[in-house]
């Protein structure tokens, strides 16, 4: 149950991370909008959420396999990214997630 609670935190992360960047590409008539319109707070508050989640796995979890399952945020975000804002995955990005990969490994050995 915890491990379902930490992926799901992880797509929550993924997707208040997508408002934040909606956001961040529209153009606002005043700073204050910048920082109050409905895609950032719906955004941090989908992070309030996922820290919640997070801190009730974490629990019963395994701090090892709650830094492996918690990645899955960082991947998730390049690939909704690149479909839903049509990025292209470059090379940098791939190397990155793949460092992260291998630390994870190196850590759980």
């Amino acid at each position: 149950m915890a491990i379902l609670l930490m992926v799901l935190a992880s797509v929550i992360t993924a997707v208040s991370q997508l408002l934040l960047k909606i956001s961040s590409r529209k153009k606002h008539v005043s700073f204050l909008k910048s920082y109050l319109n409905i895609f950032v707070i719906v955004g941090y508050g989908l992070m309030f959420t996922a820290t919640v989640l997070n801190t009730t796995a974490y629990r019963t979890v395994g701090y090892k396999y709650g830094l492996a399952i918690s990645f899955l945020a960082y991947a998730l975000v390049m690939i909704l990214s690149s479909l839903y804002f049509k990025e292209k995955i470059n090379k940098p990005q791939v190397v990155g997630v793949c460092l992260i990969i291998v630390g994870i490994v190196i850590f759980n050995i």
